[in-house]
């Protein structure tokens, strides 16, 4: 399945506008939309999910197989219209949101049975031998008869994959999963959307840098409603390279170099302050050219910089 979103814009009643006019292809396999909180990545994926209107644009979900690679009109028999056509997309759609509530007395099992009726597997049998099988996949099925209220920040998370999983979608949504897991529980649910992906089109909503870095073929950075850059992790990283620059400096060096210079990082590291500078040319003495990384790429495209922010083809 590719999703394909043309001019796109969103205004809130409080005249916030959360979308400005997007246009992005979403490609099949793990796809990472990235950007801070309240850059627009939430009322994007709700929109996809079915769940808020926008104002303007259009969204198509269709098999990248199918016609001339023109976005079809509803009806064309050729995909879906996301936006006119909710019912058809909710039959391929699986979708685990920032933030979900389970009644914490209810046990997994008993939830996750509870969804697969509402999905429409009414045929026990059958109900039970998916159910056990998501469990597995999930790795919750030695605790499916705990308590939803006993389970760890991944544990939930896993047991929301395993009812956005029913189904078997062929678009997943998933938005901020990792954000509050610890780290091996990070590791447990990247290794899992991992295997998602290869048989699904799953789009990762995220402001973790690593989690997109780790997982996704494509990407796309959001900020103010705004699509900067859009491409494959290596394109995009290939974009900048040989423009990246690094030295470690004190804090009273640092305002000096911030007015001379695009610093678009710096991190504590040791206990000393190592800056990362974008310049064509070496930004000054003990700087040394880096090879550089999704986060160069993310802080250069937030910073402006028109050599990230170049789309890749």
């Amino acid at each position: 399945m590719t999703l394909s979103i043309r001019g796109l814009s969103k205004t809130y009643p409080n005249g916030t506008r959360a979308l400005k006019g997007i246009s992005l292809d979403v490609p099949p396999g793990m796809f990472g939309l990235l950007g801070r909180n309240g850059a627009g990545k939430s009322t994007l994926m709700r929109i996809l999910a079915t769940l808020q209107e926008p104002d303007e644009g259009t969204i198509h979900l269709g098999d990248p197989s199918a016609g001339s690679g023109q976005a079809p009109s509803a009806g064309s028999g050729q995909g879906i219209d996301v936006i006119r056509q909710k019912e058809r997309v909710r039959e391929t759609l699986g979708y685990l949101p920032q933030s979900f509530g389970f009644h914490p007395r209810v046990r997994a099992q008993r939830l996750l049975e509870h969804f697969a009726v509402l999905k429409g597997l009414v045929d026990a049998g059958s109900r039970r031998e998916v159910v056990e099988a998501l469990l597995r996949r999930t790795n919750l099925w030695d605790v499916r008869n705990q308590r939803v209220g006993t389970f760890s920040g991944g544990m939930r998370q896993r047991l929301g994959v395993a009812i956005a999983l029913l189904g078997n979608p062929k678009l997943i949504i998933v938005d901020e999963p990792t954000a509050g897991l610890d780290p091996e529980e990070r590791v447990r649910f990247l290794n899992l959307l991992s295997e998602i992906g290869e048989a699904s089109a799953v789009i990762l909503s995220t402001h973790i840098v690593e989690d997109v870095e780790e997982l996704c073929s494509n990407l796309a950075i959001i900020d103010r409603g705004e699509i900067l850059l859009a491409g494959a992790p290596a394109q995009v990283i290939a974009n900048i390279r040989g423009r990246i620059w690094r030295r470690s400096v004190t804090r009273e060096e640092l305002p000096a170099l911030e007015q001379a210079h695009s610093v678009i990082s710096t991190m504590l590291l040791a206990g000393q302050t190592i800056a990362h500078v974008y310049a064509e040319e070496s930004p000054g003495s003990g700087f040394k050219r880096v090879e550089p990384d999704l986060k160069d790429v993310y802080f250069a495209v937030m910073a402006g910089h028109r050599g990230a922010r170049a789309a890749a083809a």
